[in-house]
Order: C-alpha cells, then sequence, then structure tokens
C-alpha cells in the first residue's frame, strides 16, 4: 500500500488528503494532518472522494464525429488532434482569431490553465478564454481591485483564531465550506465572547449558529452595508486617521450613506432597524473583524458593488492588515485562484497584469516570446455563448466543465451549442449534460492521477501529485492542450520555434513563476521541490523570502496607483428581475451539504444522496397553504425563460414570497434541465458575473396521479447511468443512488397517465428484473397497478418497482439498504401500505453520513434530554468529519423564523 499526498477537489478551502494505493487502484483517502488547511479534517464529500475513483463513469478514450448528427466514434488521439487543428486552423483563417473560443474551470490545475491561456491569445490571438469561475468569483475580484488595488484576498485561515467579530455574508459556510465552519467552531467554543453575524435571506445551518441572523431580502447587501457604514459613522467608529493617510474618496461615501439610515435600510431591507444598529457595532467595535463572503455578493447583477460596500466598512474601521481582521473572500472551486493568477479570463493577463495597460500587454508578449497579446477584452462567460449562438464564433473548447447544466438561462446555452459548427469537449466524466453536445471528446485525467498547483481561498499554493497512473487513454489536461497547440502553431506560424516546449509539468509552473516576478503575487521563490520540503506556501513568496506571507497590506500600503485604498461609493440598486403580480416568488439557489456542483462525481456516490435524495423546491409554510400544496406534491417552477418540475416541501428557513432550489441537478439527474432553466444571464457591468443567485418565478401544482418507483441493487452507477436517457420521456423524473455499503439505483416517476406496459417490460429488462422464479409480482390493469419485487440468491430484496401505487417505496427502500431479508416480508411487500410490517416508523434522512445515523434516530435521543456532547457519546453522530454538527445543534435549539 502506498500513500501520496494531494488536495481535495472540492471547495476553495483546498484541504489537504492523503490517497492510500493498492496496485495502482484508489483504495481510501484521509485527511493530512500536516495541511494547514485543514490540519486532517475533511467533509461528508472529501471524506468520500476514493468513492468516485472507479471507471464506471469515465470517459476513457477520445470520440470523434466527422458532421453533425453523426454518432462520435472511438479514435485515436494523432487522428484526433489533427482533426481538430486542421479545423480551428481552418476557421482561423476564414472567420479571424475571435471566432474560436475556449471555456474552462476553476477544477484545472495552475499549469493546464497557464497553457490554456497562452494557447488562447499567445498562439491563437483570442481573448475569448474564459471560465466558470467567471459564475463564481468574478465579483470578488472586481471588487478588491477597486478597492484594494488588485485581486488579493488579504486574510487567512488563521485569522478566524484571531477574531472577535467574525461576518459571514451570503455563505452558507456551513455546507459549502464545512471544514472552515469547523474552525469557526473552534474558535467560538474557545472565546464564547466571539460574536458571529451572518448575512442570509435564509435561515441556514450557519445562520441558525449566528449571535445574529440578518435575513435580509434578497439582493439588499448594498443598502445594508450601507447603513452599517451610516451607523458606524454616527456611533463615531470610524477610523478618521487611517482613512486620511492611508485611503481615497472617503468624502463621496459619506454623503452617500448620509441618507442610509438604520429605518431607511430596515424597510428596503426587510429586517428591524435595531438589527442593523446592532450589526454595525460589533463591526465597528471588535478589536479584529474578519468578513467572509462568498456566492450570495458575487452571483449578482451588482455583485462588484456588494463586494466593495462590504470593503468600504473594512477601510473605514481599520479592520484590515492585522490578526484577526480583513475582507475574505471564500472561492467556490479548487483552483479558482489559480486561474486567476495566470489571467485565465477574457479580460485578465497573467500574474494580475491588465489588458488595458500597453506596458503589462508588452510584458507578455516578451515572455512568451510572441510580437504582441492582443488587447481587446475577450467574451466573458454569457457573452461567449450568446455569441457561439449567434454564429459569431464558429468553433468553442470546453475543457472541465458543464455549461449545459451550470449556465444561466441554460436552454439559451443548449441552443448555442446545437449551432456552433465546432463543440470540443475535454472532460474526465463520460456522462454530462454537456458531453452530449460534443463532436469531440478528449479524455481528460482527474483528482488523484494528476501533477501540478493549486491555490486554495488563503493565497496557499499546494503542489499536487499523482496517485495512479492515468486509465485508459485519459491525458493531463496541460498536455493535451499543449499537443494540439503544436499541432495549431504548425499551420498558423510555420518554421517558427514553438511557444509550448514543456515536456514536463514542471516546466510550465517555471514559466509561470517568472511571469510573477517583480508583481504583488510574486512566487519566484517557489519550486515543486520546495513546495514538497516546506508544504503548502501562501503568495507572495518572492525568490529571496524564506516563508510566505500570511496577511497583506500590514504595512497599509495598497496596490493603487497612489498606494492608498480607495472608497467606493455604492448606491442600492435593486435585483436584475423584481418579483411581481405574475411572478410572485423570490427564488434563492445554493449548496447542498453533500453535493457539488453538477453532480459529475458526487453524484456517483450513493452514501452522498443520504441527506437530501431528489431535488425539491422549499416554500414557506403560507405560501404552500396559499396554493393549497402539502409537502411531496410535485409542482411546475416556471420563470420568463422556462420551467422546470419537481417535488415541493415547506420550510420555515425560508420568508413568505422567497424560495429556494439546490443548483445541483441537471438533466442527468431529472426530467428537464434543472435550476438553471431558470435563472437569468443578466450580468453585472464590471465583473460580467451573472445573477444566478435570485429569479423572480411563479409555482403551481401538477396533477400527475400516476407514479412508479424503481430500485434496484447491483451495479448501481451502470444501472443509474442506463436510466437516464429515460428521464425525458416523463413529466417528472428523477434518477439517483442510495445505500452504503451495497449502492443501488432509484427512479422515481409521475405522469398524468401509466406508459405502455411495453416501456415497463423495457425498463424490466434493462435492470434485469425479468426472471419470474425469482419475483414476486401484482398486476391489476384496470387501475393501471403492477408490482414486481426481485429476490436475490442469498434472500435479500434486490430489486423493487412499484407503478401505478407507491406507498410502500419509503419502507421498501429502507430495508433494501440494510439488506433486510424478504421471507418475513413477502406477506407485505406488495401491498399498499405506507408503515413498515416489521414494526417502528421510517428512519427518515441521513443526517450524519459518515456513521448512517438518521433524522430520527437524533429526535428521539434530543427528546429522551440528550445534549450534543452526550448525542455524540450515544449515537457517534458528527464524531467523524463533523459537517452535521450545525444541523444537529440547530435540531436541538431550534427556534421560529422571525416574521
Amino acid at each position: 500500500m502506498q500513500t501520496t499526498k494531494a488536495t481535495c477537489c472540492y471547495c476553495g478551502v483546498g484541504c489537504g488528503v492523503l490517497i492510500k494505493t493498492d496496485n495502482d487502484k484508489i483504495i481510501d483517502v484521509q485527511g493530512d494532518p500536516a495541511h494547514p488547511a485543514n490540519f486532517g479534517r475533511l467533509c461528508t464529500k472529501g471524506s468520500t472522494l476514493h468513492l468516485t475513483a472507479g471507471l464506471d463513469a469515465r470517459l476513457l478514450y477520445p470520440e470523434l464525429r466527422g458532421e453533425r448528427g453523426e454518432v462520435r466514434e472511438r479514435a485515436d488521439w494523432d487522428a484526433t488532434l489533427e482533426h481538430l487543428a486542421a479545423r480551428f486552423a481552418e476557421t482561423i483563417r476564414e472567420h479571424g482569431p475571435d471566432s474560436v473560443a475556449f471555456y474552462i474551470s476553476g477544477q484545472l490545475l495552475t499549469e493546464d490553465y497557464y497553457v490554456f491561456n497562452k494557447l488562447a491569445k499567445g498562439l491563437i490571438g483570442t481573448n475569448n478564454v474564459d471560465t466558470n469561475s467567471r459564475l463564481c468569483m468574478s465579483s470578488a475580484v472586481a471588487g478588491y481591485k477597486a478597492t484594494l488595488g488588485s485581486d488579493a484576498p488579504p486574510a487567512c485561515y488563521d485569522d478566524v483564531n484571531h477574531a472577535e467579530t467574525i461576518f459571514i455574508a451570503g455563505s452558507n459556510t456551513a455546507y459549502a465550506h464545512p471544514i472552515l465552519f469547523r474552525r469557526i467552531e473552534d474558535a467560538k467554543q474557545a472565546n464564547p465572547q466571539l460574536k458571529l453575524i451572518v448575512v442570509d435571506p435564509r435561515r441556514t445551518d450557519t445562520a441558525a449558529s449566528a449571535d445574529l441572523h440578518l435575513a435580509i431580502l434578497p439582493g439588499t447587501d448594498v443598502a445594508l452595508f450601507n447603513g452599517m457604514l451610516h451607523v458606524l459613522l454616527w456611533e463615531g467608529l470610524c477610523d478618521q486617521a487611517f482613512i486620511r493617510e492611508h485611503t481615497e474618496g472617503f468624502d463621496a461615501l459619506k454623503a452617500l450613506v448620509r441618507e442610509y439610515t438604520p429605518q431607511f435600510v430596515a424597510d428596503i431591507c426587510g429586517i428591524p432597524a435595531e438589527q442593523v444598529v446592532q450589526a454595525a457595532k460589533w463591526f465597528g467595535e471588535s478589536k479584529a473583524t474578519l468578513s467572509l463572503y462568498c456566492m450570495g455578493l458575487n452571483q449578482s447583477s451588482r455583485g462588484t458593488d456588494k463586494n466593495a460596500a462590504l470593503i468600504n466598512l473594512h477601510l473605514a474601521t481599520r479592520q484590515i492588515g492585522r490578526p484577526g481582521a480583513g475582507p475574505f473572500s471564500l472561492t467556490g472551486q479548487p483552483n479558482a485562484m489559480g486561474g486567476r493568477e495566470v489571467g485565465g479570463m477574457a479580460n485578465l493577463l497573467s500574474a494580475h497584469r491588465d489588458l488595458a495597460n500597453p506596458e503589462h500587454c508588452a510584458e507578455v508578449a516578451r515572455l512568451w516570446g510572441v510580437d504582441e497579446v492582443p488587447a481587446r477584452p475577450g467574451k466573458t462567460a454569457v457573452e461567449l455563448f450568446e455569441a457561439v449562438r449567434s454564429g459569431e464564433i464558429k468553433a468553442v473548447w470546453i475543457a472541465c466543465s458543464n455549461p449545459a447544466q451550470s449556465m444561466p438561462d441554460v436552454n439559451l446555452v443548449r441552443e448555442a451549442l446545437e449551432t456552433a459548427e465546432l463543440v470540443v469537449v475535454q472532460e474526465a466524466f463520460r456522462q454530462t449534460d454537456t458531453t452530449a453536445y460534443a463532436d469531440v471528446l478528449l479524455p481528460a485525467t482527474t483528482w488523484g492521477e494528476r501533477e501540478g498547483t493549486v491555490t486554495n481561498s488563503e493565497r496557499r499554493i499546494s503542489h499536487v501529485r499523482p496517485a495512479i497512473p492515468a486509465p485508459g487513454e485519459a491525458r493531463a489536461d496541460w498536455r493535451i492542450a499543449v499537443d494540439f497547440a503544436r499541432r495549431l502553431e504548425a499551420r498558423l506560424r510555420p518554421g517558427l520555434p514553438t511557444l509550448f516546449p514543456y515536456e514536463r509539468v514542471e516546466q510550465v509552473f517555471d514559466e509561470h513563476k517568472e511571469s510573477t516576478r517583480g508583481r504583488d503575487l510574486d512566487i519566484t521563490g517557489l519550486s515543486y521541490q520546495r513546495l514538497d520540503s516546506l508544504g503548502p506556501q501562501q503568495w507572495p513568496f518572492p525568490e529571496a523570502a524564506s516563508s510566505g506571507r500570511a496577511r497583506l497590506y500590514e504595512d497599509f500600503k495598497f496596490e493603487t496607483a497612489s498606494g492608498k485604498a480607495q472608497f467606493v461609493a455604492t448606491r442600492f440598486l435593486p435585483v436584475a428581475e423584481p418579483a411581481d403580480a405574475r411572478y410572485p416568488l423570490r427564488l434563492t439557489t445554493g449548496r447542498l451539504r453533500d453535493q457539488w456542483h453538477g453532480m459529475s462525481r458526487t453524484g456517483t456516490v450513493a452514501r452522498l444522496y443520504n441527506h437530501v435524495e431528489e431535488p425539491t423546491l422549499v416554500l414557506n409554510q403560507d405560501d404552500m397553504s396559499r396554493r393549497k400544496l402539502v409537502a411531496g406534491d410535485i409542482v411546475r417552477v416556471k420563470s420568463r425563460r422556462g420551467a422546470t418540475v419537481l417535488r415541493v416541501q415547506a420550510s420555515d428557513d425560508v420568508r413568505v414570497g422567497q424560495a429556494f432550489l439546490p443548483m445541483h441537478w441537471g438533466g442527468q439527474f431529472m426530467s428537464g434541465v434543472g435550476v438553471n432553466a431558470l435563472t437569468t444571464g443578466k450580468f453585472d457591468p464590471v465583473s460580467k458575473q451573472p445573477e444566478l443567485k435570485h429569479a423572480a418565478v411563479q409555482v403551481e401544482k401538477v396533477e400527475l396521479p400516476w407514479q412508479m418507483v424503481i430500485m434496484r441493487k447491483g451495479d448501481a452507477l451502470s444501472r443509474m447511468q442506463a436510466l437516464q436517457p429515460y428521464l425525458s420521456r416523463f413529466t417528472y423524473a428523477t434518477v439517483g443512488l442510495f445505500g452504503c455499503d451495497e449502492p443501488a439505483t432509484i427512479l422515481r416517476v409521475a405522469c398524468t397517465e401509466a406508459p405502455d406496459a411495453a416501456l415497463l417490460h423495457e425498463l424490466d429488462v434493462l435492470l434485469d428484473m425479468v426472471d419470474e422464479g425469482n419475483c414476486m409480482t401484482y398486476t391489476d390493469p384496470k387501475r393501471g397497478i403492477s408490482k414486481r419485487v426481485l429476490v436475490g440468491a442469498d434472500g435479500g430484496i434486490e430489486g423493487v418497482r412499484l407503478t401505478g401505487e407507491t406507498a410502500a417505496r419509503d419502507w421498501l427502500k429502507e430495508l433494501m439498504a440494510e439488506g433486510h431479508a424478504a421471507a418475513e416480508l413477502r406477506p407485505w411487500m406488495l401491498a399498499p401500505t405506507a408503515n413498515p410490517p416489521v414494526g417502528g416508523e421510517s428512519r427518515g434522512k441521513i443526517v450524519c453520513n459518515c456513521l448512517n445515523v438518521s433524522e430520527r434516530d437524533i429526535q428521539a435521543g434530543i427528546a429522551a434530554g440528550l445534549d450534543l456532547v452526550r448525542l455524540q457519546e450515544k449515537l457517534k453522530c458528527g464524531t467523524s468529519c463533523g459537517s452535521c454538527v450545525p444541523e444537529i445543534k440547530r435540531m436541538i435549539t431550534l427556534k421560529p423564523i422571525p416574521a
């Protein structure tokens, strides 16, 4: 058995992991106790990474089709890359360099990013290279640059331990960055006087842990921050000496916020004026205030203003440049920071250089050995796919991203991919919403197979090493880009020396670090060897340094022309799409605890469905009653752009007039295309980041009386993939996995009437449930009822199909997951009963995935008077990764949400 150091491939915390391998197979993963991002801790997703390392879902060889409409066929690498080089060269010669584009990903390694950036801007001569980080962090980038002069988060994780007030805005940290939230819990326990303020329209697990929850109306953050500054001024809590000596622009901001009185802000934000005052006092009176913020601020048509308005508070109170203080944006992807460092976006250049600066363009051109780099910004994410749809961009290359699921107004993106003359998808996973549109598929390596570097939210660079060889014919992303680039440059600049002389990935890193020399993120003092010997390091780390810098701006010298920080006069403006009589509900979107992005990886792990098993719309009970809805009803959610059909549940975590829908499920896991059928492509004018966090919607009940549930053990992932093409044939359908040690697949369907019997037989055959000798069956054709239970050779329940009547689905699902014997259940398995025949009640959802502890188990313990410590002692819940601890605490101290 061997152990290899790497990092987690989910959120931007950048947790270190130890990958255990045996015979070139990944068999386990543990947190790296030496990594300063997590000190050995992993969340539910990270701790199950080894379960994603199988090959059932992988793309293992190139596929190619000559013409649109043909079926892709397996091809060899040389023929595929020659085909692509010829197509790209022809398109560029005929239509110019801006007729092609690259859409890449914050999940790439920094070296991958660097090569793609150089390929587009250095070789082809187009800035049409953007990334899904545009959907994630571009407003944070723009906010930092507008105020502090550079895209450089000034704080670090250790500041959690020094803060007296932690201000979380637009982030359900307990779900999105759970290991960082563990630090917050530890800090709160060590210092009970630490104040936690959370700004979020929903009462999330993070908000439920707060000393003060500001449940503002969606999109009103700027008004809140301006109102807090008004109070800080009124209370004399601004540091006038710091403002005078180290900042500019305060007078204009001061004049603007004069009108943002607590009551004025309360009316806009929908919270009591007293909460505005309290938040401002805690922020300003604290010796050290740390702000943590994420997509709630960024994914907005006013995201840059939201970021700048929050940073204004830090500058006004000198809460920056010292332990425990600073504005700290949390990245949503494992290497969104690395992509920003190399300039891998349509409006950036390497090492924090600006396209608008001719000297910066000349510096990059000299480094790369080209005459010039294009100065005009390229198409950003939304603009890029609009240009593909209009025909302006003819060929698009998509790497390690799934825009057919993740982009806003996703139906237009799908139209664009259908319209494009050439779609190339470079991907590790075979079945995503985007691979269906690919003319060429290129198999890439993924977590556990790659070497390179990643940079986490606190500017810390880790060297990632491969634990196993690349499977099949998969290649590293940087290698694919280099092999293509060499073929393309032979056509575009024949006879000239190659721009891509890299044979080892470290050569790419060395060129990247040279590009940072003398810049604010100088890493010329780093190498792979030094990262291995010293461990992960923060930038800047110049050549003469012995360590990186934990905090920035400790000398109050900022990366602006004057060296002074800039206040930005941010005026509140409403969301891009306000609710109205036709679309009366404000829909917000967000993450779940145990899923990530479009589920191409987490969606392959059965136990990660146990907490939330299918996409569900959340409404306040008043809105449910007004529409005559009950929990479990199927509804159609509709916006001005599209609709989706799914189940609904009630919760007082959302206010009246609001709704919440998770971002993860797309067309591979449900009928329709998911939440982004609803979202708007309207974007921030500066950052170009779209308003994925808010849309106006209507909700109506859908009558689908005929329902079906199919559950099948054995080869669960392969069976789920086989079922995915059937989802679009039903008005409502979801497919997923369940169980732990013996994963099973589950298909849920609802229609207006029973489908043809031939379709049911087709599904039985597909799932190998036609052995009449081992099947119990019941059929009532007049009522459209057909049931089938498959019993395995060991006497366990191997498969269930309930059609027309599904009352027993929940308890049968639990008994299947637990491996219960079928013998004693035979009289009940086909009966129309919702109650388990063996006594007791359904366990409900699984709260602690690590140790399989259910909601009902915990509720029973609470009813018996157990507190958190005794629940952990008795049930062991929350004693492994700890991701469930906020939810358990909330169950113990549940409070009603204010009216």
